[in-house]
Parts: structure tokens; sequence; C-alpha cells
């Protein structure tokens, strides 16, 4: 059997790390900057329990002409390239081929079936994170496993692959509430990404805590106005999760201790894009809660104001918020809509 990834970037390049490590054949298709990396560094994969992979060759190509031999693509491109991931496939892929969308967002999966309507895509979901420490270094600095919607012939091919490679994959029937779920807690990404600071820092802090609270309570809400019950992917249910954020410090530390097991220099992707000078994913995040409120007929003030600071940002506004003054910002932004 042999997996492409397109999209080889932090998530991509991990996982594919991890399925060499337990033999299966990979093929990664990225940019030709990843190309050159990997080709000079090799790929060396690692996470927060001390295991660790190295691999002096990797087959990496730029063109999605690569992956014509593959069983199973994993599409892990920023979900603003899903359309045209769509378009470089199709030409290359055998009718049939099973493509998985491993991408942040709610609705990745539905646009690359579009265009690749003799292929079989499903929605898929990474919940931990992964950065780039060092050029061929990718390290999973948080914990969870990766879930798939339950496609019976899908299963029979890969779950075996996956176990091998400690990346168990969770089936589910109901994709919409996971993908909405982890939208839940990527809603910290623009935060952890504006403060500056590490997540296991930046979850240690009320403010920026109390932050995360206002912007899931918001989503939580239109959810539940649009009758959309998120899926239950922490030990904590979806709803409880803004109570046990808005905690002060001393009962947060001791209460919510497992929470807090992240690797020490763990940052979300958010702030990568910030230090690599990319554009953010903040629209297929923040962006889905404000466009379920404008279908609902209703207003997402603090997610919208995530979205803004986070653009002002990229264009080279502050990047460092005080947990205070952030918190400030989202209030405000509540009260005057």
């Amino acid at each position: 059997m042999v997996i492409g990834i397109f999209g080889a970037g932090s998530v991509g390049c991990y996982l594919g790390g991890c399925l060499m490590a337990a033999g299966t054949e990979v093929v990664l298709v990225g940019r030709s900057s990843r190309r050159d990396e990997l080709r000079e560094h090799g790929l060396r994969v690692s996470d927060y329990m001390g295991r660790e992979h190295k691999f002096d060759t990797v087959k990496v190509a730029t063109d999605a002409s690569a992956l014509s031999a593959a069983d199973v693509v994993l599409v892990t491109v920023k979900s603003a390239d899903s359309a045209q991931a769509a378009v470089d496939l199709a030409p290359h892929l055998r009718d049939g081929t099973w493509v998985v969308s491993m991408q942040n967002g709610i609705d990745n999966a539905a646009t690359l079936s579009r265009g690749l309507q003799r292929c079989r895509v499903v929605a898929g979901m990474v919940p931990f994170n992964v950065a780039r420490r060092a050029p061929g270094v990718f390290h999973q600095g948080t914990e969870g496993y990766p879930a798939i919607a339950r496609e019976v012939g899908l299963q029979a091919l890969i779950a075996k692959s996956f176990t091998k490679a400690k990346l168990t994959l969770q089936w589910h029937d109901d994709m919409t509430a996971v993908l909405w779920a982890k939208l839940l807690l990527n809603l910290n990404n623009p935060i952890n990404a504006l403060s500056g600071r590490p997540l296991k820092e930046e979850l240690s802090l009320w403010s920026y805590r109390r932050c995360l609270a206002m912007a899931q309570r918001e989503a939580l809400d239109l959810l539940r106005k649009a009758g959309i019950k998120p899926a239950r992917l922490t030990p904590l249910a979806p709803q409880w999760i803004p109570r046990l954020m808005s905690l002060p410090d001393f009962f947060f530390s001791r209460l919510a201790h497992k929470l807090l097991e992240i690797d020490p220099v763990a940052r979300s992707s958010m702030w990568e894009d910030f230090e690599s000078g990319r554009r953010t994913e903040i629209d297929w995040i923040n962006g889905e809660v404000v466009r379920l409120a404008e279908r609902l007929g209703e207003v997402a003030p603090v997610n919208k104001q995530l979205v803004r600071l986070v653009r002002d940002a990229e264009q080279g506004g502050l990047r460092q918020w005080d947990g205070s003054a952030l918190l400030l910002s989202l209030k405000a932004a509540a009260d005057s809509a």
C-alpha cells in the first residue's frame, strides 16, 4: 500500500514520518523549498512522550503526479488551498482513490469532493499540535488521536498501518460534530498566536483563558441555535470547557492539570504562520463561527474581533498582546454589539 500526503507542512511531514516508521510506503508532495529541505536534512519526527524516528531519505516531490500510484491520499494543505488541491490532484489519481481531508475547518472535504468526483473523499481531523523545530524536524507537542469518517473500505485499508504508527484512528459516523468540536478547541489558536507565548504558558494565565471562554461560549450558543451538537473529544464535554477556562489560576491548575500536559515549547500553527509571514487560517477557524452567525441572522462579535486582530497582525500590527488588554478588546467588541 502507498499513502500519499498532499501538503508537506508540519502536520503532513509528521504523519508521513510516523507512517514511514511503521513500514508504510509514503510519498510526500509539497513546495520546492520543503523538498529541498527534506533532501538536505532528512526527516525527523518526535513527540512529547519521547518517541523519535529519523530518516535520511524521503520520497518527496513537488507535483501531484507523484501520487498516481497512491491507494490513499491525505490532504494536509491549508484550508484556503483546498480547491486548488483538488484541481492539482484530479488528473493524476485513479478512480476510487480514497482522499482524506486532514485539515482545519468544517467544509474542506466538500470542497475536495466537488473537484475529485472520481475519488472517494472523506473528512478527517488531526487533534494534536505539530511544530517544525528545525529544518526537517517535526514535533507533536500535545496528545490526541486522528479521527476519520467511518468508511468500512477505508478502515480495512489503513487502520492497521496507523495503529502500528502509534496514530490509532478514531472512526466516527458524524464528522460534522467532530469537526465543530475540534474547531471549538482551535478557537484558542488566535489567542495563542496573539499572546506570543507557548501554549502551556498561555493556558496557565487566567486572562487568556477568559478570552478563550468568551469565544467558545459565543460559538456554543450559535451551534445550539443551529441544532449542532459538537462531539466530545476531551474528558470534559464541550459545554463545560468554557466554565473550566473561566476559573481563576488557583482552581484551574488543580482541576485541569491534565489539560496542561503539553510540551513546554509547543505553540499554535497560527503563531508559526505569523513567524513565517504566511497567511493564517483564521477565516476557517473563528471565521467559521462568524459565517455560522450570519447564516442564523445572529452576530459573533468576539470571534469577529479575533479575526480582525489576526488580520491586523498579518499586516504588521500588534502581535504580542497582554492578556488583560486582549480581554478588554474582546469585551468591548461584545458590548458594542
